[in-house]
């Protein structure tokens, strides 16, 4: 249950990057509470997580979900660029988390 955890987590953090971009540009109260809810739920996600995994572990994981995912929100939604280099670096990141996850 605890990588469930994690990974539930990383999907909140995910939402609460873009919420930033969506804030930035639009200015509204629901971005905001999106925003906080979004990191909100992802911290309280990642603490159960770490009740029983690594920090270490956790942590890496948590951050590489967020940021890759991040990345492929912003190619998807705002325009990003998606060139194979791009693309290759983000597998890389997932490809680690997911090796992380195996020597745990």
């Amino acid at each position: 249950m605890n990588w469930v955890f994690l990974i539930l987590a990383g999907v909140f953090e995910m939402i609460g990057v873009l919420m930033i971009n969506k804030l930035y540009k639009d200015r509204n109260w629901q971005a905001f509470a999106m925003l906080v809810a979004g990191f909100g739920l992802s911290f309280l996600f990642l603490s159960w997580a770490m009740e029983t995994l690594p920090m270490g572990t956790a942590y890496a994981v948590w951050t590489g979900i967020g940021a890759s995912g991040g990345a492929i929100l912003g190619m998807i939604f705002y325009g990003e660029p998606r060139n194979a280099l791009r693309i290759l670096f983000i597998a890389m990141v997932l490809g680690a988390a997911v090796g992380l996850k195996l020597v745990s």
